[in-house]
Formats: structure tokens, C-alpha cells, sequence
């Protein structure tokens, strides 16, 4: 599995021209006035992983499959669309679907790109877009709790429970909090998912920053991830310019770019990683002649779960995984080689899938 990350912003703050650059398509009209996004744009990028190109190139493999993000760019939003102001009502709509948000916030002054606000703050652009988010939810739970009460005065349990964690999520959306500042215990996880609170849903601010300062970032930049580390959130500083420019070049020459900027890789890479450890997110490998592959699975899946990825019959029919870790498999040069050094382990159903974990799944058709 990859993860499906919306691009949510508010207008000119640059989301369009990042998800034309990271998906490496036109796709997305990137304009200088609100709203030239209509309808949400989806693109598929390959998620970049050195290991796998290492492993192929030690098994022969023909073929590269890596893991895939999907990456949606959402019409952007205004003050008062959680009442249907601009294109409010179809932003909130879209956002439901998505696993995460990436907040994109204008981090530089260009007096050419005007400002919805008429103003460069990105600390309040995301208390605007985190304000419309949270009265939304609040409607929504509202809504729903007063059609659960009469379930609940006939005794339905499951309604009960519904009922606590949506009143759970009420009172700290009543103290001007994110549902996702709500303790949740395992148990209820599938429970208060099915929320679909806005919320609730982890966040990633990207900050938009001038060319010049893609490296370093800037004091707005700075202000952002202080206002993420209190919050419990993520931050990456990105040049959507320069990722709109890196992503016309070939390999070579984008690499040689970056360097000449003081940038060691590109902004989707960056981006990536910050949304792997935002969701949890591992990746495991498959490795053969005939290709090399990278899967996509949360921390702390079991092994019959991670076989799942790949089909729900090895799931199912789950005996065992055989398996190498990264460092090993390249280290002693491919699975004789571990296994000669006695690095080579065959894990049951209890296994603990790890990051990086090469595996050969055996199962009963």
C-alpha cells in the first residue's frame, strides 16, 4: 500500500505549482488567482528508495517496481468555507478521503503573486484553513450525535460507544483543538476512524520558500515549525520553484542543480520521508531475477498482515517469511550470502515486520 496525501492550502500560496512538480505533470493549472484548481487533480509518484536499486542491482532483478504516493491537489480554500464559502463545500468533501494533510503555507514576499489576505502570515493562513477544518467537524458532530440519541435511549451499545468518542472529539474542538489532540486507545482506532473527522487526520506543513533560501529556510519558516513541534505536527521547507524546475530536467542534470543551490535532494524526497513517519509508514522488500520490489506497510505489522499487501491468499494461507535485513543482504551479497554467515531467519506468524526487511513469503493456496 502507498498513502494518499492532499495538497490543501489557500489560494497563490504555490500548491498547485508543487503537485505539477512533484507528479512531473501539467495536470494541475498553476495561475495567479484563487481557485484556477476546479476540480482535485490526483498524480502517482514512484516513492524514491536507494535501497531498492541496491538490492536489484545484487539480485539481477530485470525490473524496478518501487512504492507509490498519491498525491491530490485540493481547490483551495477560504475564510468561511466550512459555511460553503469559494468552493468550501467540495474542499471538505475531498479532504475526507485523503489519509493525510500536506498545509502547504506561503513562506516568501513576491509582490507579483497576490495574497487572498493581502498579507504573507503563515501561521494565520493555518489558523484559517485549521478554524474552517474544526467548525466543520464540530457541525458534523453535532449532526451525528442527534441522531444517535435515539439509538442510544433503545440501548444500542454500539451507538453508545459512537457516541462517546464523537463527544470526546466535541469538547476538544469546543477548546479551539484539532481532533487529533484526542488520546485514542487501540481499541477504538477502527471505531474513531470511522469518524472521517477533518481534524483528526495527521498534518504536514510544507513551507514555501524563495529559491534562495530552499537550504536554510527563512524566519517565517522557522515560525512554522515551531508552531508544528508544539502541535505535535511535522514541517519540511520546500521551493515550489525549484521543484517545478528540477522536475523538467533528467536525472544528471537535476542533480547538479541541486547542488549548486546547497540541496542535497530534491524537496519530494524530503516530502516523503515526512509523510512516512507522519503515518507510521515501513517499507519491506521482495527481490528476485525477474524484479525488485519495495511494499508499503504500517510500523508494527505482523508478517501474514505484510504478506497481505501483496495478496490476501498469502495472508490467509500464511506459514512462514523468510527473511534477510537490508544492511545484510548487502553486506554478504544476496540471500547465500546472509545464509552462509547465518544471517538468513525464518519468522512465523507473530514477526514483527521491520523497515528495510527483505522476505520470501510461503503459504498454503
Amino acid at each position: 500500500m502507498g498513502f494518499k496525501m492532499g495538497i490543501v492550502g489557500l489560494p497563490n500560496v504555490g500548491k498547485s505549482t508543487l503537485f505539477n512538480a512533484l507528479t512531473k505533470t501539467a495536470a494541475a493549472q498553476a495561475a495567479n488567482f484563487p481557485f484556477c484548481t476546479i476540480e482535485p487533480n490526483v498524480g502517482e509518484v514512484a516513492v524514491p528508495d536507494a535501497r531498492l536499486e541496491a538490492l536489484a542491482a545484487i539480485a539481477g532483478s530485470k525490473q524496478l517496481i518501487p512504492t507509490r504516493m498519491t498525491f491530490v491537489d485540493i481547490a483551495g480554500l477560504v475564510k468561511g468555507a466550512s459555511k460553503g464559502e469559494g468552493l468550501g463545500n467540495q474542499f471538505l468533501a475531498n479532504i475526507r478521503e485523503v489519509d493525510a494533510i500536506a498545509h502547504v503555507l506561503r513562506c516568501f514576499e513576491d509582490g507579483d503573486v497576490t495574497h487572498v489576505e493581502g498579507r504573507v502570515d503563515p501561521i494565520a493562513d493555518a489558523e484559517t484553513i485549521e478554524t474552517e477544518l474544526m467548525i466543520a467537524d464540530l457541525e458534523s458532530l453535532e449532526k451525528r450525535l442527534a441522531n444517535l440519541s435515539r439509538k442510544i435511549n433503545a440501548g444500542d451499545k454500539q451507538a453508545k460507544e459512537d457516541a462517546r468518542l464523537m463527544l470526546a472529539a466535541k469538547e476538544v474542538l469546543e477548546k479551539g483543538l484539532p481532533a487529533r489532540t484526542v488520546k485514542i486507545v487501540e481499541d477504538d482506532r477502527k471505531a474513531w476512524n470511522m469518524l472521517q473527522l477533518l481534524t483528526a487526520k495527521p498534518v504536514l506543513y510544507v513551507c514555501n520558500v524563495e529559491e534562495a533560501q530552499a537550504a536554510t529556510g527563512n524566519a517565517l519558516s522557522e515560525k512554522v515549525a515551531q508552531m508544528a513541534q508544539e502541535q505535535g505536527a511535522a514541517s519540511v521547507v520546500i521551493s515550489a520553484k525549484i521543484e517545478e524546475e528540477i522536475s523538467q530536467l533528467d536525472d544528471e542534470e537535476a542533480k547538479m542543480f541541486l547542488e549548486e543551490l546547497g540541496l542535497h535532494e530534491a524537496g519530494l524526497d524530503r516530502l516523503i520521508r515526512a509523510g512516512y513517519q507522519l503515518l507510521g509508514l515501513e517499507t519491506y522488500f521482495t527481490v528476485g531475477p525477474k524484479e525488485a520490489r519495495a511494499w508499503t506497510i504500517r510500523k508494527g505489522t505482523l508478517a501474514p498482515q505484510a504478506a497481505g499487501v501483496i495478496h490476501g491468499d498469502f495472508e490467509r494461507g500464511f506459514i512462514r517469511a523468510e527473511t534477510v535485513a537490508y544492511e545484510d543482504y548487502v553486506k554478504y551479497k544476496g540471500e547465500t550470502g546472509a545464509k552462509e554467515a547465518g544471517k538468513f531467519r525464518v519468522e512465523g506468524k507473530t514477526y514483527e515486520v521491520q523497515d528495510g526487511d527483505v522476505l520470501h513469503f510461503l503459504f498454503n493456496a
